[in-house]
């Protein structure tokens, strides 16, 4: 989805994107890089865009701006919606500059904002930000005027504007000014992007009056803005090219068939689109926390860092998907990669961002991901907080079941298993219980399983089983994985043989969590051998004592053993412990899995390795991190924040009755390889003293040496990476299936 997702949002989205259809032909971008090649003359890269009065008059210009300055009234989160939306298109113009320097002056204090805003707001100026210090300084006078002297370049979208914003050295700090155009000497420069050029502006011993200086803007606002704003134009340009790679990749063939059936292909493209779905939601993020303090600045920061290098990433790769055409002139792919290549050089290098997220979040700094909540919502929460206040007064089992009774496990679900609560009902719920202290029981395998049994079992299964799992009084482990089916588990060999009242199972299962303690199994086996691969499979129960079940406990890299290799002989299997119908049994795996998957996705750091945990280690090393050190603490940090943006987004979506989208899956895929991260990184900082045995008794040093043999499994079991971004490419980016063997 888009960096904005709302109602309201993809109602603004949509309206952008049809006057683009409308105003902004493939000839007006053509155009434009006709202008900006190295034999336009330089009033050429002065003219605005024909469709610029057009674009003012839908308003866009000043969505962000105060009505009282002939805005909107909005925020930067809208405005950043436009500039994606414009962004894809890769429309050119002096847009995006237009309304950093209008956000710019809007911060500012003084009469600069009520001269200059309703011109920016209406279209009858232009402006441009000097993002870089360059080489212009300043002496504040007697009478309140600067006098600035020296020239700072390179400024995108100089050379069309009206009114230019520049950053001023001076003996009380760094100072901004808004200059009209007539007052400095504009020269356009050769540039990278065709799209939007760049110009130098030469200051020559000017005396600014004081209703130009922008009091009240600091270097930290500037940066923040234009984090957010170019981020935003970032996200547009990986949008593009991550729709136009996987385009490509549907309908070019190959070796005679498409190229996206390819596996490296086709992961390629889905790891763009995770790249890209990173970059909209901590864009999203930062444009929504704007002005909040400290918070804003460090999901600034997050969105400074990812944003840039999505696009430079994304671009790349198109580039490479689309092959030898893609590296032609007349390919719109190289355009895009200026651009993007452009906005991470204006932004500055992103060993910069990264330095300042590792500085906020070394410092205390986090970003609190809080959900608003309708006005409707406060009568079902008192209600609420009244049922959880008696569970609340119980202890031990026996609040564990009243929990379980409640509904309060998996409130989802049906009733009597669950609430039948919609997602409104189910945030209200977790925070009920997290205000009351209440833990929901710990159900581990068991977790997978209920939905399943909900779904798809009798209602003697659901009675007989349901109620002890959901209090935690029933364990449960998984035979699923085999030898030879693992992630490709429809290729299962366990077979169920026919026995009167029953059935007889006879296999092996391998990567088996908690048998060795776990009361009852889910058990897929194949009954109909003569059927398709995803066909003739059944789903089954079965009682972890029966005769002919062993388990033999396999040792893991860490030395522990809670895997486990089982092998059934025979086990009798009576046919009222199959689940749904016989030789049905994928699809009520498929429920299964799908819920396996949603919760070893469920967060950063379930296995423990978590960025607190990380920082908190950092705070006990007793000395600063290196300059490397910090950079990969910064991308962790940004990994965590960008999963956390992600959760939210996908709860607000159904808490708006919409579904997960690419999200959902592009969170999976990076929650399981987060805590593997987490732990490289902190292995890295202890150095010499990593080589202490992996034993959580043995303080920090055996703490994360455990971690980091332990997260190995984090991306094999639950489905595969490699697995997960296949259904990322298939199911998202409706890239071609793998062939069937011998097809």
């Amino acid at each position: 989805m888009a960096i904005g997702f709302s109602e309201e949002h993809q109602a603004l989205r949509d309206s952008v994107s049809g006057w683009l259809e409308r105003h902004v032909p493939a000839e007006a971008v053509r155009a434009a890089v006709a202008a900006g090649s190295a034999e336009a003359g330089p009033e050429d890269a002065t003219t605005r865009p024909a469709f610029w009065h057009a674009l003012a008059g839908q308003g866009l210009l000043g969505l962000h701006l105060p009505e009282k300055y002939g805005g909107s009234g909005y925020g930067l989160l809208e405005t950043a919606i436009v500039v994606e939306a414009l962004a894809e298109r890769l429309t050119p113009g002096p847009y995006l500059p237009t309304v950093l320097a209008s956000a710019a002056i809007s911060a500012a204090t003084g009469k600069a904002p009520a001269e200059l805003l309703p011109g920016l707001a209406g279209g009858g100026l232009t402006g441009a930000v000097a993002l870089s210090g360059g080489g212009l300084t300043g002496t504040r006078n007697d009478d309140g005027t600067l006098t600035i002297d020296g020239r700072a370049e390179p400024v995108a979208g100089g050379a069309q504007a009206d009114v230019l914003v520049l950053p001023v050295r001076t003996e009380q700090g760094e100072e901004w000014v808004a200059l009209p155009r007539e007052s400095v000497t504009v020269t356009p420069l050769p540039a990278l992007d065709l799209t939007r050029g760049v110009a130098m502006v030469a200051v020559p011993a000017l005396v600014v009056p004081a209703e130009r200086v922008l009091d009240g803007l600091t270097r930290a606002r500037m940066d923040d803005l234009a984090a957010i704003l170019l981020g935003a134009e970032a996200a547009g340009v990986a949008a593009w090219c991550v729709s136009a790679a996987a385009g490509h990749a549907r309908t070019r063939e190959q070796f005679g068939r498409p190229i996206g059936q390819f596996q490296a292909v086709k992961h390629k493209i889905a790891r763009m689109l995770v790249a890209l779905e990173q970059a909209r939601a901590t864009v999203w993020d930062a444009a929504r926390s704007a002005g909040q303090g400290d918070e804003a600045a460090f999901a600034a920061a997050v969105a400074g860092v990812t944003a840039p290098d999505a696009a430079v990433r994304c671009a790349a790769d198109a580039i490479q998907t689309f092959g030898g055409i893609g590296y032609t002139y007349d390919h719109e792919a190289h355009l895009y990669y200026r651009r993007a290549l452009t906005l991470r050089a204006l932004l500055g290098p992103s060993a910069g961002w990264a330095s300042a997220v590792a500085g906020h979040a070394l410092g205390g700094v986090s970003r609190s991901m809080r959900i608003d909540l309708p006005s409707g919502a406060e009568p079902v929460r008192a209600r609420l907080r009244e049922e959880v206040a008696e569970v609340a007064r119980l202890s031990g089992a026996a609040q564990r079941r009243a929990v379980a009774a409640a509904g309060f496990v998996m409130p989802h679900l049906p009733r009597p298993w669950g609430r039948a609560a919609g997602p409104l009902e189910q945030v209200l719920i977790a925070q009920a219980l997290r205000a009351a202290k209440v833990r929901t029981p710990h159900m581990l395998i068991g977790a997978w399983m209920v939905p399943s049994i909900a779904m798809y079992g009798t209602p003697e299964q659901q009675e007989r089983f349901l109620p002890r799992t959901l209090s935690g009084e029933l364990a449960w482990c998984q035979l699923f994985s085999e030898p030879g089916a693992g992630s490709d588990l429809a290729s299962l060999a366990t077979r169920a043989e026919r026995a009167p009242g029953g059935w007889r199972l006879t296999g092996q299962k391998v990567w088996t969590s908690f048998a060795k303690t776990a009361e009852w199994a889910i058990c897929l086996a194949r009954t109909s051998p003569d059927k398709p691969k995803r066909e003739g499979i059944t789903y089954f129960l079965v009682d972890m004592k029966s005769p002919g079940v062993t388990v033999s406990p396999l040792t893991e890299m860490t030395g522990e053993a809670l895997f486990n290799a089982v092998y059934l002989d025979g086990v009798f299997v009576p046919d009222d412990q199959v689940v749904g119908a016989v030789d049905d049994g994928w699809r009520v795996a498929r429920n299964t899995l799908s819920n396996e998957r949603v919760l070893l996705s469920s967060g950063p750091g379930r296995s423990g390795a978590a960025v607190p945990d990380l920082l908190g280690l950092v705070g006990r090393l007793g000395r600063e991190p290196s300059p490397a050190e910090r950079a990969e603490i910064a991308a962790v940090v940004c990994e965590a924040h960008a999963i956390e943006a992600l959760a939210l987004r996908v709860t607000l979506r159904q808490l708006a009755g919409g579904e997960p989208g690419a999200e959902a899956s592009v969170r999976k895929v990076l929650s399981t390889a987060h805590a593997q991260r987490v732990a490289e990184c902190a292995v890295t900082l202890l150095g010499t003293a990593a080589v202490t045995a992996a034993d959580t008794k043995l303080g920090d040093a055996g703490y994360w040496t455990r971690a980091i043999l332990a997260t190995r499994a984090m991306t094999i079991y639950g489905g595969t990476t490699e697995v997960q971004l296949n259904i990322i490419a298939e199911r998202m980016l409706g890239l071609p299936r793998d062939p069937e063997p011998g097809g």
